[in-house]
């Protein structure tokens, strides 16, 4: 934003309690203007088309569940600063995947919130940094979960279904699926875990316990 203007704030909270105290919180930084207050979403939807606020600083659920990216979608040049009482990493990564800007829990310090309402008014990103700590710690332990076993529920199915000599017509019989995607499911298999052959499928199946001792693979 050009700089020397202030930062103009629309505070959406269906608690008018909590509206006024970031508004008054909020009207004590010479460059922040707090310029509305909206109780649900679609209020929200409607203030910003005439306050064209810089940031929307929004309770993460909202009660009438317009949501984020309903909001997002009417006004995708408004930075979003998410208010949350959830300091779950899931959520966090949840909130920008849909398009947030920042991330920030309700009990934070008052600077906190101020110095992340700056933050994502010049383009950034902001969240905590020990909750943002946790969140890469979160992500690195899913893409080695993700590296260790590649395969969904569905395709682990089908991969033991295939290790005991069944046709595409029985998985996708037993799996209440269509022949088409149980082929996709293989050819996807086969793709990920680098297999040319199914006695290397069916030893895969072994190693990960998809086999039970009693099972054998029909020839």
């Amino acid at each position: 934003m050009p700089e020397g203007e202030k930062i103009r704030v629309l505070i959406v909270d269906d608690h008018a309690v909590v509206r006024t105290g970031i508004r008054l919180l909020l009207g004590q930084e010479p460059d922040i203007e707090p310029v509305g207050e909206a109780g649900t979403g679609r209020e929200a939807i409607f203030e910003a088309r005439s306050l064209k606020p810089d940031v929307i600083l929004m309770d993460v659920v909202m009660p009438d569940q317009t949501g984020l990216e309903a909001l997002l979608h009417e006004h995708p040049e408004t930075k979003v600063l998410l208010l949350s009482m959830q300091d779950d990493p899931r959520y966090v990564r949840e909130a920008f995947s849909a398009g947030a800007s920042g991330y920030v829990l309700k009990e934070a310090a008052d600077a906190e919130v101020v110095n992340a309402v700056r933050e994502v008014a010049r383009g950034g990103r902001y969240v905590n940094p020990e909750l943002g700590a946790r969140l890469v710690a979160a992500e690195a332990e899913a893409q080695r979960r993700a590296e260790d076993d590649p395969l969904s529920d569905r395709e682990r199915e089908v991969l033991r279904l295939l290790a005991l000599g069944h046709t595409n017509q029985e998985i996708a019989r037993q799996l209440y699926i269509s022949v088409r995607t149980a082929e996709t499911h293989r050819a996807h298999i086969m793709q990920k875990l680098r297999l040319s052959s199914r006695a290397e499928l069916v030893r895969y199946a072994m190693s990960r316990g998809l086999l039970e001792s009693q099972e054998s693979p029909s020839p």
